[in-house]
């Protein structure tokens, strides 16, 4: 997967399942199609969480890894929006 600029980036560390997703969701309202969102967080569950979301709502997942911070270990991911 590759890295691109994000249009908006949002840290969602220190929230857990469901909390990041639906955060998200309501972050790529704001969003217009073609546009991709930045999300860091830190709670497992959404290793899974993430890409699931955007299988079921249409958008395209295009970067997942994790990066280790001076904060801990965060999760990374990037969601191109394909209708918002």
């Amino acid at each position: 997967m590759s890295s691109v600029t994000p249009k908006q980036q949002i840290d969602l560390t220190g929230l857990k399942c469901p909390l990041p997703v639906l955060k998200a969701r309501r972050a790529i309202k704001d969003l217009g199609a073609g546009d991709v969102l930045e999300v860091w967080a830190d709670d497992p569950a959404a290793q899974l969480d993430f890409p699931h979301f955007c299988e079921t709502s249409g958008h395209e997942l295009i970067m997942a890894e994790s990066r280790e911070t001076d904060q801990g270990l965060r999760l990374v991911f990037q969601i191109k929006v394909m209708s918002s």
